[in-house]
């Protein structure tokens, strides 16, 4: 029983199928069913079975996966204690996304960690993914920016570390000239029966949106669906359909005005997720603590 094996199995579990397990690990899929079946021939549980098309964990198998994911984080504090020892702060830290995020906090983030042989060096990437997804993410990433909103299901508890960076509330964005920019706040029922823009379903626009038609047994008249928060804000400024921003994250919105939604939990947790092993390396745990002070001055 390798660690190699062990990981590959819990890669397994967390992203569902041989393919997204070799892209994850840079190997081939042949070598990851290689793996595996070398694994299983040194236990007597199956660890695997077929489901449809794509192979899953037993019970057994998530339980060895559970069991090898200590082991990883065992062997991570291992090395983590030599880089200790040798005061490394430098290397590679690769940091994912989603857009809203990076536009916002990619900059500035470069600026507060500065420049010199001990800083980390950055390798930026934009993923922006439905909420379900970003867990996977961390696979590929040692740091993963994230989102949800604040009632939905939390973050998988097993094998990701979670750090809230902020609660960011999403409020009614409308065109200077629309009579209900008048408003100090609004409630659904104002706003329910307006054209709107939001985001593809899964993110969370369009989550608030749904909620919104919920709480007013309404159905709400949909014309534009638009992830990128500055595209929607120039659709928004025209007075063509209102919407909902971001209120520390959406660029371009100067054209147009917010208003907090009242009755409507509408904040949407920001966080940094994030392998146990990964937060073992000083550089990592540097380029995390640094996201956390650009988000806070980014929300002041």
């Amino acid at each position: 029983m390798q660690l190699q094996q062990l990981q590959i199995l819990r890669e397994l579990g967390a992203l569902g199928s041989v393919t997204a397990v070799a892209e994850a690990l840079r190997v081939t899929p042949s070598a990851v069913s290689q793996q595996l079946a070398a694994l299983q021939r040194g236990v007597r549980a199956p660890l695997t079975r077929k489901q449809g098309r794509t192979l899953v964990l037993t019970p057994a198998g998530e339980a060895l996966a559970e069991a090898g994911a200590a082991a990883l984080d065992a062997m991570a504090a291992a090395r983590s204690a030599v880089d200790e020892f040798e005061a490394a702060e430098g290397g590679v830290v690769t940091i994912s996304g989603f857009l809203s995020a990076a536009q916002a906090l990619f900059g500035p983030l470069i600026r507060e960690l500065g420049s010199g042989p001990d800083v980390p060096a950055i390798r930026f990437t934009d993923e922006d993914v439905a909420q379900s997804d970003f867990p996977a993410l961390t696979a590929r990433y040692d740091l993963v920016l994230a989102h949800r909103m604040e009632h939905s299901p939390p973050w998988p508890k097993t094998g990701i570390r979670v750090l809230t960076l902020t609660a960011e509330p999403l409020d009614v964005a409308l065109s200077p000239a629309h009579p209900l920019a008048q408003r100090a706040s609004l409630r659904p029922a104002d706003v329910v029966g307006e054209r709107w823009v939001t985001s593809r379903a899964g993110y969370s626009p369009d989550d608030v949106l749904r909620t919104i038609s919920a709480i007013t047994n309404r159905p709400a008249q949909i014309v534009h669906r638009i992830n990128d928060y500055g595209v929607a804000a120039s659709v928004i400024a025209t007075g063509d359909a209102i919407g909902v921003l971001p209120r520390y994250t959406s660029p371009g919105t100067e054209a147009v005005v917010r208003r907090p939604l009242q009755y409507v939990s509408t904040n949407r947790m920001i966080d940094v997720l994030a392998r146990p092993e990964n937060l073992r390396r000083r550089s990592v745990r540097r380029v995390a603590d640094a996201l956390q002070s650009v988000m806070a001055d980014l929300a002041r």
